[in-house]
């Protein structure tokens, strides 16, 4: 007899407002826990020093985080000038201070260099794996591994301030850039050296940054539901995002129902002028409901790709 799941089906995308010195893991325990969530999964993960968005998906909304996980994302960034550390962030140790000579108008003129696709060669202290380990597991144990450099863009980066060594960056940027790897390089060309004093990720994708919700409002929303003895979901589920939110960036297609049911028994069917060679966000009849993502296929038939499992069954409730 197959085990039943702990907690209720909850589907949908909430924007998490991440403090500093939470683990993002942590962060989406949390979440999940206040929720009673079967399933959930963030999508790129933020250092314990960062704070700001970080959507959590759950239920079948985790079927799509890989879309978030590429998508781009905007930071703004503190960093100090004249001192060095082994993380190139305020977690770390200061391994080499300079004199802070730079004026406004040289880091004004430097900063271009750093717009366009550049080669970033990832930090040590990232999470990207080596023979099956974190880069940071091997950091933290003194063993350097290699490190292939990886193309990313910054599309802008904006001077905020510049007063008492500290200066303010807006970056846009595309997926897997590290920001405290553009401030250690930043640093370097400066000839002053720096490190990532404090970082806030504003946006991910185009979701409003109005949206964010913190733990502490969520942990106030779930005692205020039990202390009126309300169900839980009444006040938390209205807080999520729909899924087809995660996909936003593909193009859609619209099937009608009879067409609709064949797809969702794994049939691809034909769509007149459906756009190929590339994923497609799908949904069925005059109510647009969103069933998942397909592609067309070598046929020129929409076959299914990642479809959600709907359920009719009663959610069960904290």
């Amino acid at each position: 007899m197959a085990r039943r799941a702990r907690g209720r089906k909850v589907d949908g995308i909430l924007l998490l407002e991440k403090t500093t010195g939470m683990t993002s893991n942590a962060a989406l325990q949390q979440v999940k826990r206040i929720y009673f969530a079967q399933k959930a999964g963030h999508t790129g993960a933020l250092d314990p020093l960062a704070t700001g968005m970080l959507p959590i998906c759950l239920g079948e909304a985790t079927k799509f985080s890989q879309y978030l996980l590429d998508s781009d994302k905007r930071y703004q960034v503190t960093a100090k000038l004249g001192e060095r550390t082994n993380t190139s962030d305020a977690d770390g140790d200061v391994v080499e201070s300079r004199p802070v000579t730079v004026s406004l108008a040289e880091i004004e003129a430097t900063l271009p260099q750093f717009l366009g696709e550049i080669d970033q060669v990832p930090s040590m202290y990232s999470a990207l794996k080596y023979q099956g380990r974190p880069l940071y597991w091997y950091a933290r144990e003194g063993i350097q591994v290699p490190r292939e450099s990886r193309k990313i863009k910054v599309y802008s980066i904006e001077l905020i301030s510049f007063e008492d060594d500290l200066l303010r960056l807006d970056i846009c940027c595309s997926k897997g850039t590290y920001i405290r790897t553009i401030v250690d390089d930043l640093g370097e060309v400066l000839g002053c050296g720096a490190h990532v004093q404090a970082l806030h990720r504003s946006h991910v994708a185009d979701y409003p940054a109005d949206q964010v919700i913190s733990i502490e409002a969520l942990e106030g929303l779930l005692a205020q539901a039990q202390q009126d003895d309300l169900v839980p979901a009444a006040v938390l589920d209205p807080l999520l995002l729909p899924m087809d939110s995660a996909v936003a960036c593909l193009e859609e297609v619209v099937i009608d129902e009879t067409m609709g049911d064949y797809l969702l028994h794994g049939q691809a069917v034909f769509v007149a002028q459906a756009p190929q060679g590339k994923p497609l966000r799908l949904y069925i009849g005059e109510q647009r409901r969103f069933v998942g993502i397909g592609e067309v296929n070598d046929a020129g038939m929409v076959a299914p790709k990642r479809l959600i499992q709907e359920s009719n069954n009663p959610e069960e409730t904290p």
